[in-house]
């Protein structure tokens, strides 16, 4: 493939007509209305049903935005998070964009097998469970998952506001400090409860982020579950050689 035509040289409609319309939106600009779809099937010599695909395909790329009530419109630049040990509320101040937080859960739980090994605790040990809706502008984007071991951290559930940020709460207030973290990420479907607390389609591609991370001494702080919007998240991180 070479900008999307393949080496037989034979282009689908649907993708010829989205690479047209990909031009529109750079011309229209973010938050403007696309011309009625009549109009751009005729534009672009496809029918409806072509064009409702190349414009589906856009939407769930997160370059379109489908608004009740109204046309579908150019979707905002991509929200950027460095693949980095800082936290949600720093990736999101660094862009100029005011993150927010709705608390589901905040509660002590038994650790299972796993995560207790990942915490370095007896399985069944207690673990705080803090369970977040992240917000961008007040617009929701994902669903945060911390687990953090509870004798160790015990002011959690009664001194944190978990409308704010943990990472800040941990440094400043109990003094913790951050030396490594292992991340994963995959992308999935959310589930009907997460869709709900998302507020977004089950069918839009997901982003998820499993990590772990110790003090410098090596000392397991947090397990966290982080699930983004695919349609609204980028990451980035700077990679090094070794040596």
């Amino acid at each position: 493939m070479r900008a999307g035509i393949p080496e037989h040289g034979r282009i689908p409609r649907y993708y010829a007509a989205k690479t047209e319309l990909l031009a529109l939106i750079e011309e229209l600009g973010e938050g403007a209305p696309l011309p009625a779809e009549r109009e751009l099937a005729e534009r672009y010599g496809v029918s409806r049903v072509t064009l409702r695909q190349a414009v589906g395909e856009l939407v769930l790329e997160g370059r379109l935005i489908r608004r009740h009530g109204s046309r579908t419109v150019v979707a905002p630049p991509k929200l950027l998070q460095p693949l980095a040990l800082v936290s949600y509320t720093e990736g999101m101040r660094a862009q100029g964009i005011e993150p927010g937080r709705t608390v589901i859960t905040a509660e002590p739980m038994p650790a299972d097998a796993q995560l207790a090994e990942d915490l370095g605790l007896e399985p069944g040990g207690e673990v705080v469970h803090l369970e977040r809706v992240l917000l961008a502008d007040g617009e929701r984007v994902g669903l945060e998952s911390s687990y953090l071991p509870r004798e160790r951290f015990p002011e959690l559930l009664g001194e944190f506001d978990a409308s704010g940020s943990l990472y800040a709460f941990l440094r400043e207030k109990l003094g913790v400090v951050f030396g490594e973290a292992e991340e994963r990420i995959e992308t999935v479907l959310a589930t009907p409860r997460e869709a709900l607390l998302i507020g977004t389609n089950p069918a839009t591609p997901m982003i998820l982020l499993h990590r772990v991370s110790w003090t410098p001494e090596g000392e397991p702080i947090e397990r966290v579950r982080s699930l983004y919007r695919g349609d609204r998240f980028s990451f980035a991180t700077r990679l090094r050689a070794r040596g």
